[in-house]
């Protein structure tokens, strides 16, 4: 005779309980039968599993809740870590904002009137010179066809790196875009 081994964990003990009882004629629950079709089964096999269910009842019902107390322990944990991640985002946001704000008020309307008057090159090799968010608010601010002549003028690199600041956050630290 072969060894079986079983884990018993409440799944598993579910599971072999559940297949027991649904082997025996209208599972653990009394059935009428008519007296037609009756199925041949020995006379103790029955009622043997009949008792099995019985007595294996409550344990099986502890075990589905203790099983299902655990997952929701488990679900509580990560919702828990999911709002101090999203409390964290929140934050990284309304700093980004605050930052974006003290940018653009940086670039006033009389500096913006004079990049918009000046040529595409020397505009380009002032703005070169600048802090990345007081360049990025000059440029945001620029109108289209002023902005597009003075990003065309400039390194790749640079205007591209101007131009995403304008639009999105920094990134983080560990490189990711925040």
């Amino acid at each position: 005779m072969t060894r079986l081994s079983i884990f018993f964990n409440p799944a598993s003990i579910l599971v072999a309980i559940g297949f027991v009882c649904a082997s025996v004629p209208g599972g653990c629950v009394e059935q009428k039968k008519t007296d037609a079709v009756k199925l041949a089964e020995p006379a103790g096999a029955a009622t043997e599993a009949r008792q099995f269910c019985a007595n294996n009842l409550a344990i099986a019902g502890d075990a589905r809740i203790a099983w299902q107390t655990s997952k929701l322990l488990e679900l509580e944990v990560q919702i828990k870590q999911r709002l101090v991640d999203l409390e964290a985002r929140k934050a990284q946001l309304a700093e980004w904002l605050q930052k974006h704000d003290e940018a653009m008020k940086k670039a006033t309307d009389a500096v913006v009137a004079i990049y918009v008057h000046m040529k595409p090159d020397a505009a380009a090799s002032q703005l070169a010179e600048m802090d990345d968010a007081t360049a990025a608010a000059v440029i945001a601010k620029l109108p289209p066809r002023v902005a597009g002549p003075i990003l065309n003028e400039m390194e790749s690199p640079r205007a591209a790196h101007l131009t995403h600041g304008m639009l999105a956050p920094e990134t983080a630290p560990d490189g990711k875009k925040s």
